[in-house]
């Protein structure tokens, strides 16, 4: 103690260490409870389903499919940086990838059989997969992935909604002739009526651009309902009109169009001020004018707050199931490839379809459970990879809401540990898929017999 006292750098990072855990746990949820949270915002919103960030004519780019594309480009550049002047005195970076080769080289051979060379056949397919992974889950916990995006607002969230909407509408009522019109407004109407829990983050517009001010945390994810100033009871009546009205063949006149919430999603044209209780410990209350939202429903800017969702320009490959189903795909794939040329169509599909005559219901049984393990690899593959980034994602979002600045801190390096985990995992899995189907019946019955 003495000695940390003496020494004025310890000291000076030992008080800098305790005062911010200090304003962290202040400035956090611990901090919100004692009247405090100044550090608090929303708690993300948590999609399973990757974003779509931008079309490029028909192709819509996901945030998830950008962080792949990047996580390879980084391989490629390491790759050709380790072996672009490659020397019988390494660099480090030659020697890690030296490493991994004779890492990988040496397991393959080992499960193969343990002789020389005799996992040559599963090397590029497994070390590739291992080097994919690992840095697609690494890349994904880098500072701004999944909280640096724009802004889906209010208009284009109805709009992406109602439409998932319009053809089962379309087909539930097909026999009554409805126009288009009628369809789209009773599907707007379905989207109130579903989703008025749902909540939004209220945006304020600075000079970098939309963001959540510090300190206001749930306050500012008011819910649909409270935007758009309705009751579920409204809607139920409009909803229950239109449908009767629809099934009647008499459809509501131009008379009955009279309430704002109908005139505004029939329109698209602007809504009512609404209101946002802040819930916290002083129960104060804001309400934000017309004037002061700059949704109109007309794509005009005539205020300074925005409410919608924040849409990730960047998003972990691996917590995208698409992109682990993808992985898997080809780790399967490949396997099956690997056991007909090695066994022929003949050897390999032998191990699947066994005639009951010659070989017994058993074992045709069994061959049939062979068939269906294949197919359930693939699944397993899918949602290990998935589930446990995914995961991960969101201990490091509840550990940033819970403790800000440093929350995050050990947990990314636990992260860093995972993402290699789950990697190795994965590509041992296909190495030894690959394995059991080079491998021959004679090669299994020579086993049994070994160790019995």
């Amino acid at each position: 103690m003495k000695s940390i006292i003496k020494n004025p750098k310890i000291l000076a990072l030992l008080l800098f260490s305790i005062s911010l855990l200090f304003f962290s746990i202040l400035g956090g949820a611990l901090g919100a409870s004692l009247g405090f949270g100044f550090l608090g915002g929303p708690i993300p919103f948590i999609s399973i389903p990757a974003e779509k960030v931008t079309s490029i004519g028909s192709y819509k780019l996901i945030n998830s499919s950008i962080m792949f594309w990047f996580a390879g480009i980084i391989l490629v550049f390491l790759s050709w940086r380790a072996t672009r002047n490659m020397s019988e005195v390494p660099t480090r970076l030659q020697a890690l990838f030296e490493l991994i080769y004779e890492f990988f080289s040496n397991t393959a051979d080992g499960v193969a059989g343990g002789k020389k060379h005799s996992g040559r056949l599963f090397l590029p397919l497994v070390t590739t997969i291992f080097l994919v992974v690992m840095m697609s889950n690494w890349v994904g916990i880098m500072p701004g992935v999944g909280s640096i995006g724009r802004i889906e607002d209010l208009d284009e969230w109805v709009h992406h909604h109602y439409h998932k909407y319009e053809d089962e509408l379309s087909d539930k009522y097909a026999s009554y002739n409805v126009g288009e019109d009628v369809i789209k407004t009773l599907a707007k109407l379905h989207v109130l009526e579903s989703h008025a829990n749902d909540t939004f983050v209220m945006f304020d517009d600075g000079p970098i651009g939309k963001v959540v001010p510090l300190g206001f945390g749930e306050a500012q994810r008011p819910k649909l309902s409270s935007i758009l100033g309705y009751d579920l009871e409204q809607i139920n009546t409009y909803e229950e009109a239109y449908i009767s009205a629809i099934t009647s063949g008499v459809y509501l006149s131009e008379d009955s169009k009279g309430d704002t919430i109908y005139e505004n999603f029939k329109n698209h044209s602007s809504y009512e001020p609404y209101q946002v209780a802040k819930s916290d410990v002083k129960e104060i209350k804001n309400k934000i004018s017309k004037s002061e939202y700059d949704y109109n429903g007309e794509g005009e800017k005539v205020g300074t707050k925005t409410v919608g969702l924040l849409v990730p320009y960047l998003r972990g490959a691996s917590t995208d199931i698409n992109t682990t189903l993808a992985i898997a795909i080809v780790a399967m794939i490949s396997v099956q490839v690997w056991g007909f040329r090695r066994l022929g169509v003949k050897g390999y599909g032998g191990k699947f379809i066994i005639n009951p005559i010659k070989k017994g219901p058993i074992s045709t049984f069994v061959g049939i459970l062979e068939a269906f393990g294949e197919l359930t690899r693939t699944i397993s593959f899918t949602f290990r990879l998935f589930g446990n980034m995914f995961a991960g994602e969101i201990l490091l979002i509840a550990m940033a809401f819970l403790l800000p600045l440093i929350g995050i801190i050990p947990f990314m390096g636990l992260e860093l540990f995972v993402g290699v985990i789950q990697a190795f995992i994965f590509s041992m899995l296909t190495l030894v898929f690959g394995v059991m189907a080079v491998a021959s019946h004679g090669d299994h019955d020579d086993g049994h017999a070994e160790d019995h």
